[in-house]
């Protein structure tokens, strides 16, 4: 393989790799900009996984498969919900059993998909911008050539940001974080608006795992997700809670995640182990260098994260 070829293999691999990180990040950005930790997104991917796999091979429709994923992750995010909204559970042990939970229900769910495999979610072909080249580098279909569920994760990125800043629910959502009572005091339905940001962090978890399953590698195997819900609420933390810096923050993992895979292709001589951990040491490296900072963060965090509300007469 010439090194162009392999540079653009890299490239595609990279933009594969960071896709669903984009959608779990995104979706509990918005999960904690009103207020709520769900740490249950690794188990609301694996079912979004499994369900989008699942309903493909049943039905042959790619765009049913990623409706269940999507569907999968919101009911499994809806549990959460109830949980700690309703019944004002911890948001931090709840999070941290939804994510067993997943695990587990997915595992028996996927048993009859075991061993089986789709065609992969076909990319887009524009002619003319598709074909583009630069010094034998294909931009075209860098930019222009992937599936998409790659473009509808940019777009996540742009409306998600528009929503937040210039929109009169964002600002609803962005002040219900901030300070549910001042928020509920002035009429706001602080559980009702909590509730739909945890659906909708549900939904983006899910179809980032069915991204896995149905176009990153068309295929069930269990426990799949394998860690990237972690990286997601990483990237929350390491983006300040903006949606922007999230996708990039989503493009660096994923590189990382594809520069450890290619490492010894390369002909960098480290043990395969060594760079197997890389993108779980590069999480935890992030988040110590912003944890010096605790000022700054706890500026930059929504005021009632992770906080009960307790509604009021």
């Amino acid at each position: 393989m010439s090194e162009i070829a392999l540079l653009m293999s890299v490239l595609m691999a990279i933009i594969a790799a960071s896709t669903p990180l984009v959608f779990a990040a995104v979706g509990e950005l918005v999960v904690e900009k009103s207020g709520v930790l769900n740490l249950g997104v690794e188990g609301m991917m694996i079912m979004g996984a499994v369900l989008g796999f699942g309903i493909t091979v049943v039905t042959g429709s790619v765009t049913l498969g990623i409706i269940a994923g999507a569907l999968g992750g919101a009911l499994t995010a809806a549990i959460f919900g109830y949980l700690t909204l309703y019944l004002l559970s911890n948001q931090v042990a709840t999070g941290l059993a939804l994510t067993l939970f997943g695990i587990g229900l997915s595992a028996l769910i996927g048993i009859p998909f075991v061993g089986k495999s789709l065609e992969r979610l076909p990319q887009i072909h524009i002619p003319g911008l598709s074909d583009l080249e630069f010094y034998g580098i294909e931009i075209g279909r860098l930019l222009f050539g992937q599936d998409v569920l790659v473009y509808l994760s940019i777009v996540s990125v742009i409306g998600v940001a528009w929503f937040l800043n210039k929109t009169r629910a964002g600002l609803i959502l962005r002040a219900v974080g901030e300070n549910h009572d001042a928020a509920h005091s002035i009429g706001h339905q602080v559980v009702l608006v909590r509730f739909a940001a945890v659906l909708f962090g549900g939904a983006m978890a899910g179809i980032g795992g069915a991204y896995l399953s149905i176009a990153g590698t068309p295929l069930w195997v269990e426990n799949m997700v394998a860690g990237r819900g972690w990286i997601a609420l990483a990237l929350v933390v390491f983006s300040a809670w903006r949606p922007w810096r999230a996708l990039l923050g989503a493009y660096l993992f994923g590189g990382i995640t594809i520069i450890q895979l290619h490492a010894q292709g390369f002909g960098i001589d480290i043990p395969g182990q060594f760079l197997s951990m890389l993108p779980y040491a590069a999480t935890i490296i992030v988040l110590m260098i912003i944890s010096r900072d605790a000022t700054r963060a706890k500026l930059n965090a929504p005021a009632c994260l992770g906080k009960v509300f307790h509604a009021t007469a």
